[in-house]
């Protein structure tokens, strides 16, 4: 036993101990971070009145589905509700009640990024708004630019907290006519930030794509493609990442062709733009020999003689040029990327957009091998040869000797006689 036995302290020895060893220590006590845990209420600070309160999401109530506003968002719960306003007096609703307004949904508060407001300046987010629409107003017994759906993007980090919140509209109108309902659509939506991600990649393979497997990309880790909401409607953060090997065709539709010419090529391309392609699944995102550039075909977006025409991009064709390399006994899948872009002119407010990826094998196999020569025994023509000359040669000599001897006995008898 190398060890000391640690000696028993008693009460009554404790003061001892103290005077001797007691020291003051000047480290600061070890805070930890607040964060936010699933379902946590997502917490709002209001600055000109310096209150703190909840992210709302309305539910509906009862049979009727009537809007209950109190109820609180949860972090990382995505999710859509919906429910129904009945107004009595659609004239004053329409300028005084802040659910029909865009403005009273990310306008005078902000976010905070974990469950707690210590350091206020380091800790808040502030709301964007994705195309706000105007104010509510009253037209011709009209109640216009009445807010029908709101939707919340939420990035989030971890437990460094919420990073960026955004947030988009549809509206519609209301007329005075119609009954005075209102039916309302609230989503939140939670998406992991790319921007805290480590250097280290997951691996689709080690080193050749295991087919089905994520493509890695250097800037996002994977590739992914258009992915369309409920209503068929192109998702701006939802998205089909592309598996190794497989091929496949998405499709959605986006509105308003303004919108559309100045953010067409984001919605094909993702939240960030792919750059940089693996050449293996095994790639490292610090060493450049193991990427390759992706090469983009863009194609200018511009109107050609119509006012209500514009020509645009409405499909998205991916090639993936892959071989085997390496040894034949275990060959390895690399590629290489193209990107191109397809025009169309189209005169709708609704553009169907269609993404494509398809695999091609460019593997160049070489000639087959040729196997070890083999040894073929063989005898020669007339391998006996030799020893029939021998035979012969024998058998000739003794014809004549016997031939000489018949020849001497018919000779001594005729002489004996």
């Amino acid at each position: 036993n190398y060890f000391q036995q640690p000696q028993d302290i008693k009460e009554s020895d404790f003061c001892k101990f103290l005077e001797k060893y007691g020291r003051h220590s000047f480290l600061a006590l070890s805070q930890v971070q607040p964060s936010f845990s699933a379902g946590d209420p997502i917490l709002i600070y209001f600055d000109s009145s310096s209150v703190l309160s909840t992210l709302r999401q309305p539910v509906k109530m009862g049979a009727s589905g009537l809007c209950v506003d109190g109820n609180p968002a949860g972090f990382l719960d995505s999710k859509s509700t919906s429910c129904t306003r009945i107004f009595a007096n659609l004239s004053k609703s329409c300028i005084t009640d802040p659910a029909l307004d865009a403005a009273s949904y990310y306008r005078d508060f902000t976010v905070l990024k974990v469950h707690a407001l210590a350091n206020p300046e380091n800790q808040l987010v502030k709301v964007t708004a994705v195309a706000p629409p105007g104010a509510p107003h009253m037209k011709d017994n009209t109640c216009n630019n009445v807010v029908s759906e709101v939707i919340y993007e939420i990035e989030f980090s971890g437990t460094h907290g919420i990073q960026s919140v955004s947030v988009r509209f549809k509206v519609s109108n209301i007329s005075e006519n119609s009954g005075s309902s209102l039916q309302q659509r609230f989503t939140l939506h939670f998406w992991v930030s790319t921007r805290s991600l480590s250097h280290t990649l997951p691996r689709s393979g080690n080193p050749g794509y295991i087919t089905g497997a994520p493509l890695l990309i250097a800037n996002i880790c994977q590739m992914s493609i258009l992915r369309s909401e409920g209503d068929g409607s192109c998702s701006q953060f939802l998205r089909h990442t592309v598996q190794f090997g497989r091929n496949m065709r998405t499709g959605c539709k986006l509105r308003n062709c303004s919108y559309i010419q100045q953010k067409l090529y984001k919605a094909f391309q993702g939240m960030n733009r792919a750059e940089d392609l693996a050449i293996t699944g095994s790639a490292h995102s610090t060493q450049a020999e193991d990427w390759t550039t992706i090469l983009i075909q863009n194609c200018s977006v511009q109107a050609v003689n119509c006012t209500s025409c514009c020509m645009v991009p409405v499909t998205l064709e991916i090639q993936i040029l892959w071989s085997k390399v390496g040894l034949l006994s275990n060959p390895q899948l690399a590629k290489l990327f193209v990107l191109s872009f397809l025009l169309q002119l189209l005169s709708t407010s609704r553009v169907p957009l269609t993404t494509v990826v398809t695999f091609t094998d460019m593997t160049e196999w070489p000639e087959p091998p040729r196997g070890q020569p083999q040894m073929h025994w063989k005898f020669p023509f007339d391998i006996f040869f030799p020893f029939k000359v021998a035979l012969n040669l024998e058998r000739s000599y003794r014809g004549d000797l016997a031939g000489y001897f018949l020849l001497i006995l018919i000779m001594s008898s005729i002489l004996c006689f």
